[in-house]
């Protein structure tokens, strides 16, 4: 991270906010996407998984957005900036 000029991000205990959004990500990718049996090959991983993320971005709808995709949440935000 140094070598970046990145700063870890650490929360203090019972804090675990720093991570919650990345782990509802990943949980929803495996438990909603990915094939219980896994990928029979890398290449097919990586197509199914681009697949997902565009519809993760494009047509899934979060209650935190107001139930609007993030991408759509992306537009209206630079919008009004």
């Amino acid at each position: 991270l140094e070598e970046y000029g990145l700063e870890q991000s650490m929360s203090h205990r019972g804090q675990c906010w720093d991570n919650a959004v990345m782990e509802r990500f990943f949980g929803a990718l495996k438990s909603e996407w990915m094939p219980a049996e896994g990928y029979e090959t890398e290449a097919q991983a990586q197509l199914d998984i681009q697949a997902y993320l565009m519809r993760y971005n494009l047509k899934r709808l979060h209650s935190y957005n107001g139930y609007e995709t993030p991408l759509a949440m992306e537009k209206k935000l630079k919008v009004a900036a």
